[in-house]
C-alpha cells in the first residue's frame, strides 16, 4: 500500500452532495454545506469561484478547482453578480440529509443565454471527509487548488460529459465513481505539477529505497518494527536508511511509523466502540496499553479514552467513519 492510495482511501463520492446545473447568467450558486472537500468542473461555459476567504479564480470550460473546507464559496457568472444565491445545502442535499441527489434546472448543454453567451455546465462533488487517516491528505492541500487541463483527467471530463447528458438508471453510482477518479487524478497531477510544493511523502514515494520503506510501513503497521529491520527488508545498510528516509521525509522512520499507527488507531477508536484501549493497542502494535496511551497523548494531544469520548460525543452515530 502506498501512501496516498492509504491516505485517500476514505475519501469516496459515495453518500456525497452532487449536483450539476446548466445556468444562464446572471446566477450565483453559494455553497453553504461546509464540506471538507469540494471538486468543481466546468463542462461548458466559464465562472468564477470566489472563497470566502480568498481571491476569486477564473473557472473556465474543462478546468477543475478543489476546494478544503470548511469555508464556504460562490459560482458567479461574474465577480460582482448580485444575482440571488442558490444555497447548494438546500438544494443538493444527500439522502442523509433528508434531501435527494439531483440535477439543478438542467437544460440543454447547447442553450445559450439570453444575452448571446453559451450557458454554464457545473459538475459539483462534496465530499464528507471523518476519517482521521483522510484529514492528513487534507492539511497537504491548500485551500484552493486548480488543476492543470489536459493530462489523464481530460479522459474523465469526457464519461463526465457523456453522463450527465443523459438519464439513466445506475447514473448516480457512475457519477459518484467518475467523480472519485476525478479527484484522483487531479491531486495526483497537482502534487506532480512542476515547481509545485507536494507533501514530502509524495516525492518520498519514488526514491526506490524510502519508497520501499514507506510501503512496508503502511502494509505492516503492527509489525514490530526497528530501523535495523526495515533496512534489511529495503536491501540498505541502517545509517543509510535513516539519514535517507530522514532527508526525504522530514522525520527518523519510527517517529512517521508512530504518527501513523496513533492516526490509525484514532480511528479505530470511532469506529470499533467495543473495542477496549487495550484491543486497539494490539491492532496497532502494541503489546503494553499503558505505553500505547502515552504514545497516543503525546502525538494526540489527549489520551485514547478520552479522545474517543469527545469524538463519539461530537458526531452523530450515522456520521461516524466506516
Amino acid at each position: 500500500m502506498d501512501v496516498f492510495s492509504d491516505l485517500i482511501r476514505g475519501v469516496r463520492a459515495h453518500g456525497s452532495l452532487f449536483g450539476s446545473s446548466t445556468l444562464s447568467p446572471p446566477w450565483a450558486l453559494h455553497f453553504v454545506d461546509r464540506a471538507p472537500l469540494t471538486l468543481c468542473t466546468v463542462l461548458t461555459g466559464a465562472g468564477w469561484i470566489v472563497p470566502e476567504h480568498g481571491l476569486p479564480e477564473p473557472l473556465r470550460a474543462r478546468e477543475t478547482i478543489i476546494l478544503r473546507g470548511p469555508a464556504t464559496f460562490t459560482f458567479v457568472d461574474e465577480v460582482g453578480t448580485r444575482a440571488e444565491p442558490i444555497a447548494c445545502g438546500e438544494h443538493c442535499a444527500t439522502p442523509e440529509q433528508g434531501g435527494t441527489r439531483h440535477r439543478l434546472g438542467w437544460h440543454d448543454p447547447g442553450q445559450e443565454a439570453g444575452d448571446g453567451r453559451a450557458a454554464t455546465t457545473l459538475i459539483v462533488g462534496a465530499y464528507p471527509v471523518r476519517s482521521e487517516i483522510s484529514r492528513r491528505l487534507l492539511d497537504a492541500l491548500p485551500v484552493v487548488l486548480r488543476a492543470n487541463t489536459g493530462g489523464t483527467s481530460d479522459a474523465v471530463l469526457d464519461h463526465l460529459a457523456a453522463e450527465v447528458a443523459v438519464d439513466t438508471p445506475g447514473q448516480q453510482v457512475v457519477l459518484d465513481r467518475l467523480l472519485d477518479w476525478m479527484l484522483v487524478c487531479t491531486l495526483r497531477e497537482w502534487f506532480d505539477r512542476p515547481g509545485g510544493e507536494a507533501p514530502a511523502w509524495w516525492a518520498a514515494q519514488r526514491d526506490p529505497v524510502v519508497g520501499d520503506a514507506l510501503r512496508l510501513l503502511h502494509a505492516e503497521p503492527a509489525a514490530p518494527w526497528t530501523v535495523t529491520v526495515l533496512a534489511e527488508r529495503t536491501g540498505v545498510a541502517r545509517s543509510t536508511l535513516a539519514k535517507r528516509f530522514a532527508d526525504q521525509v522530514g522525520e527518523p522512520p519510527l517517529t512517521y511509523l508512530t504518527r501513523w499507527r496513533m492516526t490509525l488507531a484514532a480511528d479505530l477508536l470511532v469506529e470499533q466502540e467495543t473495542a477496549t484501549v487495550a484491543d486497539i493497542a494490539r491492532t496497532v502494535g502494541y503489546s503494553d496499553p499503558f505505553g500505547f496511551s502515552a504514545a497516543f497523548k503525546r502525538v494526540r494531544g489527549v489520551n485514547p479514552s478520552e479522545f474517543r469520548r469527545t469524538a463519539t460525543t461530537a458526531a452523530p452515530a450515522a456520521e461516524r467513519p466506516v
